[in-house]
């Protein structure tokens, strides 16, 4: 591996998948083993591993272990139990558009193979794989080119190792970045109400020898007005034609208050990540989480009795708020993004 990448979340192991239980970090690195889709899915859903490329590989692996599974049967029973299995892992989390991606394109898979179906789904889950970390590697080369030396960036949610395949996204630009000395300081979110910057990235980037402050959510709009932060850099779960993003809850904040400071902005997401069958951000469907995630911490009460909760898990920031759409295909700003939708361009895709 190179220089600041040193960590992996998902692995197929022989006949089944590991996946490091991101619920128990940083105190814990723990492995989780998934021999079936369903387990696969309730991993998905359950938040053992999160972040877009992630989830669309566990699943890519899940269908593979669902192939595994039924492989005994007929042929059309084979087909109507992989559809169901497929199902299942495409209902596990809805709003990240990498989940649906890899699932057609393990179905296409499918349709192509003739014979023992089990190698060749496992070797399509490998490419899918393989893929997202050369796309990450090439973004982050990408990405780094426009950040200037003696930067600081702000980071909200995960978007490395532990959100992909490995090297990350948003990470992969900060990695590439640091490794070049551009950046002198990166401070992360802390990504509430799981979390993810605190236990995910602050901890991704110690592991790899890179200096993090951790702030409070609502520390953000002060640090960028001390001068501090010259690029706001995240990722995406999912890019409108038109350029709007869907991301963590509390990316839009963080882009409205980059605006009125004079802060850049990134995005930063593997062309996997483009919906071009969605115009634009008010049609991405905002995944709810439960009540307790916000009332509760580990199990006990922490809101007064009676008080409710709303729990989005995602925000959609604006294409108006966007400085530059970092992708694996190259760099896209408003104007290209406009040029696209008008079909005057070949597409962000």
């Amino acid at each position: 591996m190179i220089k600041h990448d040193s960590i992996r979340a998902v692995r197929w192991q022989d006949d089944h998948l590991d996946l490091l239980d991101q619920r128990l970090l940083p105190q814990q690195q723990k492995l989780l083993s998934c021999t079936t889709a369903q387990e696969t899915a309730d991993a998905i859903r359950n938040m053992v591993v999160r972040g877009a490329p992630a989830i669309g590989i566990t699943a890519a692996y899940g269908v593979v272990l669902a192939a595994i599974q039924h492989q005994k049967k007929s042929a059309e029973a084979w087909q109507a139990a992989m559809h169901a299995e497929i199902g299942t892992l495409s209902a596990s989390r809805p709003t990240a558009v990498n989940l649906s991606w890899a699932l057609k394109r393990m179905q296409r898979s499918m349709e192509t193979i003739t014979g023992d179906p089990v190698p060749a789904l496992l070797a399509e889950a490998h490419t899918i794989l393989e893929e997202d970390i050369v796309a990450n590697r090439r973004m982050g080369e990408l990405g780094a080119e426009l950040i200037e030396e003696g930067s600081g960036v702000l980071t909200h949610c995960n978007t490395g190792s532990l959100a992909t395949g490995g090297y990350g996204t948003a990470l992969g630009v900060i990695r590439t970045a640091y490794a070049q000395g551009k950046i002198c300081q990166v401070f992360a979110d802390e990504t509430r109400p799981w979390l993810q910057g605190a236990r995910l990235t602050a901890w991704e980037l110690v592991q790899d020898g890179i200096p993090v402050q951790l702030n409070t959510d609502s520390a953000a709009a002060w640090l960028m007005k001390q001068g501090k932060v010259q690029w706001v850099i995240v990722g995406a779960d999912r890019i409108a034609a038109n350029g709007d993003t869907a991301n963590k809850i509390g990316t839009y904040n963080l882009a409205v208050t980059a605006k009125y400071h004079g802060v850049k902005v990134m995005v930063v997401a593997p062309t996997s990540t483009i919906d071009m069958a969605i115009s634009s951000g008010e049609e991405i469907p905002i995944e709810t989480r439960p009540d307790s995630e916000l009332l509760e911490w580990n199990g006990q009460r922490i809101a007064a009795e009676g008080a409710n909760a709303w729990n989005p898990v995602f925000d959609v920031t604006p294409i108006d708020l966007i400085d530059v759409i970092v992708t694996d295909k190259g760099m896209f700003g408003k104007s290209q993004v406009q040029k696209t939708t008008n079909g005057m361009d070949g597409g962000l895709g």
